[in-house]
């Protein structure tokens, strides 16, 4: 149990190193300091068989990019981008849960509990996906990380221009009280998983675009009309 506790551990470190390297590498634009970025991403992904097309993909076009940023961005491309559509699916899918459920629950109580809960969860497999393996300790290293990571970055309603969305929108007329909340708090739960992929993802977002809040407004929409309808 100690072991794989402090191999978790080791591993988010590792993540989290290997963005900075990645970030050196693009500003040198050097081929020599790409090289540790590639070895560290082939070693984190290649015992994994979902992987296996991508690297098969990059390992065979990869002698033919002599630019550390070229490589690195390529590497993005190849790599993550297929991870990314990953985890905005597991983000989308979860913030459903947690809107439908906040819209036909009874309990405020309940729908505290399950935020909190689906929020756990939903940061743990976007970690997983990307690479980590989170044990106990190091899922609360996760969980404090993705919180510096919203205090960062500011409120829920203060960013991504969400408010002005709602207004210009007219949604905030047309919603009901349980329906408003179901999506607030499906929006909390959106915001956590792109706080995971930022903190988590072991290259920066440059040629992949970031996630943003407001991507996911109309389906979380409609999924709490669908909710309080039946």
């Amino acid at each position: 149990l100690v072991i794989r506790e402090i191999a978790a551990l080791w591993r988010l470190r590792a993540l989290d190193h290997l963005k900075a390297e990645a970030l050196a590498a693009l500003a040198s634009d050097r081929l020599p300091d790409a090289r540790p970025v590639i070895a560290t991403l082939k070693e984190v992904y290649g015992p994994r068989p979902d992987m296996s097309r991508a690297l098969a993909r990059f390992t065979a076009d990869e002698a033919q990019i002599f630019d550390g940023g070229d490589l690195v961005r390529f590497a993005e491309r190849t790599l993550l981008a297929p991870l990314d559509a990953r985890a905005r699916t597991l983000t989308a899918a979860s913030a459903r849960r947690v809107a439908l459920v906040t819209a036909v629950s009874p309990r405020a109580l309940i729908d505290v509990a399950y935020v909190i809960w689906e929020s756990i969860r939903l940061g743990g497999a976007v970690a997983r996906l990307y690479g980590a393996r989170p044990g106990f300790w190091s899922s609360w290293r996760l969980v404090g990380a993705i919180l510096g990571h919203l205090a960062v970055t500011g409120g829920l309603v203060l960013t991504d221009g969400l408010v002005e969305q709602l207004v210009g929108q007219g949604l905030a007329a047309r919603l009901s009280q349980r329906l408003g909340e179901g999506v607030v708090n499906g929006l909390m739960t959106v915001r956590v998983g792109i706080a995971a992929m930022r903190v988590v993802r072991p290259l920066p977002f440059t040629t992949e675009a970031q996630p943003v809040v407001r991507d996911f407004l109309p389906e979380l929409v409609n999924v709490v009309k669908v909710g309080e309808k039946s």
